[in-house]
């Protein structure tokens, strides 16, 4: 691309002045990603990659209503600028109209650094992760265990200009680390992640010992059946299970009576009890440590998105306060539809508790329970009920007396999230976590440890 269109914003602008459709939404997504992986307590490999992501909305106004047209291409060269623009406008107009359709967003105000540099990561994220990950692998290898694992540090700065002057920037860091440890028999496992805007607040030797510490209560193996346990689910399980609740929580799917938050004769279940628990289920641009896009972004259009209302500046919704459903997701034309306000989807989710209590107390109190480590594998079998189905993996522990006791055999569970957090009688300490089964989509959360009396292990697992 030439000098003069090379720049993210000036290439945002480049493709309005192309655009001969009614309405036009540009969005170019800068990557950079910096990533370290390892295998026996040893780096196996490093690198960093950089891209480009153009994607171009093109609106066609008809007599029967409006079309969308949606095109998203990699490293966009001068000369494919106008073809991309084309194709987007030649997708609307084959296409019939939309039914989300609304006016393009006006009247936000531009982002003051919208038309500098993107920000952009390098190996220098790891400048002090990567000496105390060194020092980790020793005290690994001394002490008989091997650590596996990456960490992998991307950013993405987003340009999203409109047709109707809209001009807004947004620099989204995110960062995740996996970390497994392994006896050298490869007979015992444990896992432990997390997730992080810059590897300053990561420490891998605190990992490292937590890890020991569940590779020595795995020495000892017991057998258990299928059956309802007394459950503790740390931050990483709660937060997978609750990311799928979000996930389906579209206020219209609810309203036309399809999904666990349906009222059953009509309408939605906001305004009803969900748990006794004094629990807030929240999202907020400006989460301290998860903070994400403070305006819509979208890239296409679904049951909780629309590219129409790209640009609607976003700000912290309660979805769960103090245990009683208050908003379902919604944008513009479904919130129209169901005669809920517009509460679109934000990237972060955060269940508070205002206990204090962390999962290590929780244990302590525990007469006779199990304490798992992370889920995954889960898939929905049930919409109607939100029941999921998954399997515990790389440790789940036998608690007596407040005691870790040992390690016993995987499981498959049965359960819904909703009739978890009616069922749960106590919630933790809340703390950043990493959803394992997530990670590819969504990291910024904060989640307690739950306790659940009656947890459904449906099935023995001979998964690790």
């Amino acid at each position: 691309m030439s000098a003069r269109t090379n720049k993210p914003h000036e290439v945002v602008e480049r493709a309005l002045e192309l655009s001969r459709a009614d309405g036009c939404v540009v969005i170019a997504d800068e990557h950079s990603t910096a990533n370290l992986r390892w295998a026996g307590n040893a780096l196996t490999t490093n690198g960093v990659t950089r891209g480009r992501t153009l994607t171009v909305i093109a609106t066609v106004d008809g007599r029967e209503g409006t079309a969308s047209g949606v095109v998203s291409r990699s490293a966009v060269t001068a000369d494919e600028l106008e073809p991309l623009v084309r194709a987007a406008e030649a997708a609307a107009r084959g296409a019939g109209p939309a039914e989300d359709a609304q006016p393009l967003v006006t009247g936000v105000p531009e982002s003051p650094d919208f038309t500098d540099a993107p920000t952009e990561t390098s190996s220098a994220v790891f400048t002090d992760f990567a000496p105390a990950l060194g020092e980790s692998f020793a005290r690994a290898r001394a002490g008989g265990r091997e650590l596996y694992g990456f960490a992998n540090h991307e950013l993405v700065s987003s340009y999203l200009g409109t047709s109707t002057g809209l001009r807004l920037r947004h620099d989204q860091p995110n960062g995740t680390l996996e970390l497994n440890a392994k006896s050298p028999d490869r007979t015992r496992s444990a896992w432990a992640g997390r997730s992080t805007r810059d590897f300053k607040d990561v420490d891998p030797a605190s990992l490292d010992a937590e890890l020991a510490t569940r590779l020595g209560w795995a020495e000892r193996r017991v057998e258990l059946p299928a059956g309802r346990y007394e459950t503790l689910l740390p931050p990483t399980a709660v937060a997978d299970l609750l990311i799928y609740q979000m996930w389906s929580a579209a206020a219209r799917d609810a309203a036309e009576g399809r999904t666990v938050f349906s009222k059953p004769g009509g309408g939605t279940r906001v305004g009803e009890k969900l748990t006794e628990l004094p629990l807030t289920l929240r999202s907020d641009p400006n989460e301290p440590g998860l903070e994400s896009a403070p305006f819509v972004l979208t890239h296409s259009s679904g049951d909780d998105a629309s590219v129409f209302d790209n640009g609607l500046p976003l700000s912290a919704t309660d979805w769960v306060r103090q245990g009683t459903l208050t908003h379902l997701s919604t944008t513009r034309h479904s919130a129209g539809l169901t005669g809920l306000p517009v509460a679109p989807i934000i990237s972060n989710l955060i269940l508070d508790g205002g206990a204090d209590r962390s999962l290590e107390e929780m244990v302590a109190a525990t007469e006779r329970g199990l304490l798992l480590t992370c889920l995954w594998y889960i898939r929905e079998v049930d919409p109607a009920t939100l029941l999921l189905t998954g399997l515990t993996r790389d440790g789940v522990y036998l608690v007596e007396n407040g005691q870790v006791v040992g390690e016993v055999n995987n499981f498959r569970f049965n359960e819904s999230p909703v009739d978890l957090l009616s069922r749960a009688t106590e919630a933790g300490r809340t703390e950043k976590t990493l959803p394992r089964e997530w990670s590819d989509w969504f990291t910024r959360a904060a989640m307690p440890p739950l306790r659940v009396p009656d947890f459904n292990m449906s099935s023995v697992s001979q998964g690790v």
